[in-house]
């Protein structure tokens, strides 16, 4: 019950946050184009263009061709998985020795085409009626707590092979725990200073 709460109340400030009205600034405004623009200029109207996406920590780092970024960037998830599952495959199996044979899989028993095929559509999923985890052992992809060590798991996923003992060296991180400990109430977020 306190998740759901939380993703609502997070939800919640997102939208109402990201629609303050903060243009009040009075110095002069650098364009793309090597213009200055006084700030009462600004014109908001027109269309909008997303510049970046990352869902899942890392997969787009990791996956997306240098040539593909901006590609993959400003497609919308429901089309990514049609245009970019091949790169991820061919990337993976090129990165990972956990994906050498035909038929190797990870510890989930995903193999390369299904996995790339899931990390394809970068998206964070949340669980709405279970644990929201990025994995605990049992739940895997169900969404992400603050404490969820994201890059190890992918690591895991991606070179630990079958039971996440192969390519030791290559499947952990090894930042076990965030410097500094979380707040019991929200944000949740230790200060920044």
């Amino acid at each position: 019950m306190k998740i759901k709460q939380f993703i609502y109340l997070f939800a919640f400030m997102a939208v109402f946050s990201a629609c303050s009205n903060d243009d009040d600034n009075t110095g002069p405004i650098m364009m793309d184009d090597d213009t200055v623009m006084m700030d009462d200029e600004l014109d908001f109207s027109g269309t909008f263009t997303q510049a970046d996406q990352m869902g899942r920590p890392a997969v787009n780092t990791v996956f997306v061709s240098s040539a593909s970024k901006d590609s993959f960037n400003t497609t919308i998830p429901s089309e990514q998985e049609a245009a970019f599952q091949a790169m991820f495959q061919a990337n993976l199996e090129a990165l990972s020795p956990a994906y050498t044979n035909p038929g190797d899989t990870n510890a989930l028993g995903l193999d390369a085409e299904t996995f790339t095929t899931l990390l394809a559509t970068d998206v964070l999923n949340v669980s709405l009626d279970g644990v929201t985890t990025f994995f605990d052992g049992t739940n895997v992809l169900t969404g992400r707590a603050l404490a969820d060590d994201v890059i190890t798991v992918e690591l895991l996923l991606i070179f630990g092979g079958e039971d996440f003992m192969e390519n030791p060296g290559l499947s952990n991180d090894n930042v076990d725990a965030n410097d500094a400990a979380f707040s019991s109430s929200f944000p949740y977020l230790a200060s920044p200073w």
